[in-house]
C-alpha cells in the first residue's frame, strides 16, 4: 500500500541522533511516534474499510454493526501496544529491515485491544471511554431511540460482547497479512496466542476480585496487573516485535525484553490505578474515583486496607456499597492518608529502575534503547 511506503520511509528518515542540546529521549520518541501512530491508523483504516464494505453488501444491518466495531477501533486511543511491538521489533532488527511487512501484525494488537475494552467494559458497566460513551451504552441508546423490542440495557451488552468477538477475529486477519517468513510466523504466533490466554485468564481473576474483595490481597491484586495489564500492554508486544525480526526464544534480547515489559506494564497498571481513584475526569475520559465507587480490589486499595489504622480499614469496607460522590471523595482521602498512594508511587519508581537496568545490559539497536528509556517514563507518568 503506498500508504505503508510513505510511513516506512518516514520512520527511516526520522532523526536517530538529536541535535546538540536535545534531550536525546525526547528527541528520539518525537521523531518517531507520530509517524509510527499515523502508520498503525492508516493500515487499521484501510484494513477495516474493506471489511465493512463487505458485510454491507451482505445487508445493511451487518455493515452497520460492522461499522460501530470499526468506530471503537478508530475513536482515539495512543496505540501503546502497537508502539511497543513497533520497538520491540526495531530493536531486533535495527535499522535495516522495511516496515510494511510486518505493519499489519503490529495495527492487529490494536483490534485485541479494542476486544479487550469493549468486552471490559461490559464487565464494569462502565459509561464513558475515551470521554465517549462506551459501546454498550451507545448501543443500548441506539436500541430505544429506534423503538426497539426488548431491554435496550441487555440488547446494547450483547452486541457489544460481538463488537469484541468482532474485534478479535478481525486482529487474527490482519495479523496474516503480513509477510514474513513461515517459520517466523509460528513464532509470532505462539506468543500471540500466550496473550490472549494471558489477558482473559488475568481479566477473570480481575471479575473474581470484585466479587471476592474481602479475601483479596495486594499479591494477588499485582498478579491481575501483572497477567490482565503487563502481558498484553508492554511484555508481549515487545516480545512480539521481537519474533517478528526472527529472534528465537534463547536469545538473550527475549529476556532483557521480559524483563523490561512486566516491570513497566506492572507500572503501568499501578499508574491506572492511581488515576482510577485521583485522575482528572477531562483528561482520563472516566468518572474520578469509579475504582473506589464500584469496589475494585486494586493494589491501591489492597495497600490501602493493608496500611490503616483499625478506623480507617472500617471505613475503607464501604468501598462498593455506597457509590455516592461525598463518600467516594471521603475514601480517596483515607487512602492518601494511609500512605498507600506514596507507596504505590514508590512501587512505580522501582519498576522503571529495573526496567531500564534491563535495557543496560541488553544488546540491542541503540535508537530502540532510547525509544523504550522513554516510554517507560511516558507510559508510567501519564496522567490519562
Amino acid at each position: 500500500m503506498a500508504n505503508d511506503a510513505v510511513a516506512d520511509n518516514a520512520l527511516r528518515l526520522a532523526p536517530a541522533k538529536p541535535a546538540e542540546g536535545d534531550d536525546p529521549v525526547r528527541a528520539v520518541l518525537a521523531a518517531y511516534t507520530q509517524d509510527l501512530v499515523t502508520a498503525v491508523d492508516d493500515t487499521l483504516t484501510a484494513f477495516l474499510t474493506a471489511e465493512v464494505d463487505q458485510l454491507t453488501e451482505i445487508d445493511a444491518a451487518m455493515g452497520g454493526f460492522a461499522a460501530t466495531a470499526r468506530d471503537c477501533v478508530l475513536s482515539g486511543g495512543k496505540r501503546v501496544r502497537p508502539t511497543f511491538a513497533y520497538w520491540g521489533w526495531r530493536g531486533a532488527a535495527g535499522n535495516d529491515d522495511s516496515l510494511p511487512p510486518v505493519l499489519p501484525a503490529l495495527a492487529a494488537l490494536e483490534l485485541l485491544h479494542t476486544f479487550a475494552l469493549v468486552h471490559d467494559d461490559v464487565m464494569d458497566a462502565s459509561a464513558t471511554r475515551r470521554g465517549r460513551p462506551t459501546a454498550h451504552v451507545a448501543l443500548a441508546a441506539q436500541h430505544a431511540a429506534a423503538g426497539h423490542r426488548g431491554d435496550s440495557g441487555r440488547f446494547g451488552e450483547a452486541v457489544a460482547v460481538l463488537v469484541g468477538d468482532m474485534c478479535m477475529v478481525w486482529a487474527d486477519r490482519l495479523m496474516s497479512h503480513a509477510t514474513v517468513p513461515a517459520d517466523r510466523l509460528l513464532d509470532v504466533r505462539r506468543c500471540y496466542d500466550q496473550m490472549r490466554v494471558e489477558t482473559v485468564a488475568g481479566q477473570y481473576l480481575d471479575v473474581l476480585g470484585e466479587s471476592d474483595a474481602a479475601n483479596w490481597s495486594v499479591d494477588r491484586a499485582l498478579r491481575v496487573a501483572r497477567y490482565k495489564t503487563a502481558s498484553y500492554t508492554v511484555q508481549r508486544p515487545l516480545l512480539f516485535g521481537a519474533y517478528l525480526a526472527g529472534v528465537t526464544a534463547d536469545d538473550p534480547l527475549v529476556s532483557a525484553y521480559t524483563r523490561y515489559g512486566l516491570a513497566v506494564g506492572e507500572a503501568f497498571q499501578l499508574r491506572d490505578d492511581l488515576l482510577g481513584v485521583y485522575g482528572d475526569p477531562a483528561t482520563t475520559g472516566k468518572p474520578a474515583g469509579d475504582d473506589l465507587r464500584t469496589g475494585k480490589p486494586t493494589t491501591l486499595l489492597m495497600l490501602a486496607r493493608q496500611l490503616a489504622a483499625p478506623a480507617q480499614r472500617r471505613l475503607l469496607e464501604r468501598a462498593g456499597t455506597e457509590a455516592d460522590d461525598q463518600t467516594t471523595a471521603g475514601l480517596a482521602e483515607i487512602v492518601l492518608d494511609t500512605g498507600a498512594v506514596d507507596r504505590i508511587e514508590q512501587m512505580i519508581t522501582d519498576r522503571v529502575t529495573d526496567a531500564l537496568a534491563a535495557l543496560d545490559a541488553a544488546s540491542m539497536d541503540e535508537t530502540a534503547r532510547t525509544a523504550l528509556t522513554g516510554l517507560a517514563a511516558t507510559a508510567t507518568r501519564r496522567q490519562a
